[in-house]
């Protein structure tokens, strides 16, 4: 999360008492909301572009950084298109950039995503709403999660809109001093957020809050994943139960707003249950949240990432020597190991250690040995035709494309023994993000 000092909203800058004696916290509660400039227009066209952190880059050969994302722009575009046509023309995409766009980063990826025409995002957090509006994202921003009171002020300033998450909440979020703009989640069987559907006439209550201002209502799937029959019948059921409360209440005269239901998976394989928005997550950056369902589903889905790292250092290993900590690599040969700037705090699973993972350089594949450090991690380059040729400063490709060769974020995935949505939401802050694709 990019700190909140030095941001200019409306040309003026937020600068507070708070954030010069707390500027190394990235919090939210860095913002004065008692001082900061009011938002002119809600949902308006007047917000400026911050000077903050995350302008996008351009890039070549990653500019000499030690490791970094590069964001194919073009790659994102066809993606966005997929499911344009995918959907019915009354139904716009609501891409999901929480987590910093699933780690490719918020404000480049809100940005290109703005130039496509999207004009409608969902966030997790009130501090990522913050962040999109502080570098002059515009259009809705929905917040997925819970917001605290103490920060409700935010929401007017920042144009943000907030979900219901239950009755109670509905109650807490009436009691502002100022209108809410709001969606009310409904919960058609995920039982996680949104009030249950069987209680109508709470339901109905929320309409009836004076501060509430409801441009919405949704509800979300918890197996269109599934290929099951079971799966299928439990989705199905969502789907009519949501559509029914939808037509109940606007039988008793509410005007319910933009509706929305489906989201990556619902999109490929229910998209008859298409309302006014669809929150397209995982699968807009090129992957689904394993490699089959990638290479079947989303066989059309165009990578949006790379990740990269370089070659800091290469080095001869008599057979019987051992590297890394523990002593975990052990040479049964004469071996050629390459260090490489990247590690588990860039977001490279520690479990890929010891063989497990790989990576491409010089357009061949390397396996990762001994165990992942924070910072580095070691590979074995012995086996390359053109091993005695691997240096320092050679480009080292964990998820792309060298060559012939290819590595997905489903591949690291399935090593890790986990989805591609954790690979990526999990990818470091400190990875240089770059948009490539002119």
């Amino acid at each position: 999360m990019s700190e909140y000092k030095d941001c200019i909203t409306e040309n003026k800058t937020i600068r507070t008492n708070a954030e010069k004696t707390e500027s190394k916290t990235n919090t939210i509660s860095t913002i004065n909301t008692t001082h900061a400039e009011e938002m002119p227009e809600y949902f308006g066209e007047k917000l400026q572009k911050s000077s903050c952190h995350g302008e996008e880059k351009r890039h070549e050969n990653g500019c000499g950084h030690r490791a970094w994302l590069e964001i194919d722009r073009k790659a994102l575009a066809h993606n966005v298109r997929l499911f344009q046509r995918l959907l019915p023309d009354t139904c716009q995409l609501m891409p999901a950039v929480k987590a910093q766009a699933y780690g490719l980063g918020a404000v480049p990826v809100a940005k290109e995503l703005s130039r496509l025409g999207i004009r409608a995002f969902c966030v997790a957090s009130a501090a990522e709403g913050v962040e999109l509006r502080e570098h002059g994202i515009t259009g809705e921003i929905l917040i997925l999660g819970y917001t605290a009171p103490e920060q409700f002020a935010l929401l007017h300033r920042y144009q943000l809109t907030q979900t219901v998450v239950d009755f109670a909440y509905a109650k807490q979020l009436n009691q502002s001093d100022r209108p809410v703009h709001v969606h009310i989640a409904v919960d058609t069987g995920m039982h996680r957020i949104g009030e249950r559907s069987e209680h109508f006439a709470e339901l109905c209550a929320m309409f009836q809050m004076k501060r509430l201002v409801i441009d919405g209502i949704f509800s979300h799937l918890c197996v269109s994943d599934g290929q099951n029959p079971t799966d299928q019948v439990y989705t199905k059921a969502q789907a009519e139960c949501f559509r029914e409360i939808v037509e109940h209440l606007e039988a008793q005269g509410y005007h319910c707003g933009k509706k929305h239901l489906l989201a990556s998976y619902g999109i490929f394989s229910y998209p008859e249950y298409a309302w006014e928005y669809a929150r397209v997550g995982v699968a807009l950056y090129g992957t689904l949240s394993d490699d089959v369902d990638t290479k079947t589903i989303g066989k059309e889905l165009r990578p949006v990432f790379s990740m990269k790292a370089r070659v800091a250092s290469v080095r001869d290993l008599k057979a019987g020597e051992t590297a890394g900590y523990g002593r975990a690599f052990h040479a049964e040969k004469e071996s050629r190991i390459a260090v490489i700037t990247i590690g588990y705090a860039d977001g490279v699973p520690r479990c890929l250690s010891n063989g497990k993972g790989q990576v491409l350089i010089h357009g061949q594949r390397a396996p990762i040995v001994g165990r992942i450090c924070m910072d580095q991690a070691l590979i074995d380059v012995s086996a390359l035709a053109d091993a005695e040729n691997v240096a320092a400063g050679d480009v080292v490709t964990l998820i792309g494309t060298d060559g012939e060769e290819t590595l997905t974020a489903a591949d690291m995935a399935e090593a890790a023994g986990t989805i591609t949505n954790e690979i990526l939401s999990r990818l470091g802050s400190r990875l240089e993000r770059y948009v490539s694709g002119e």
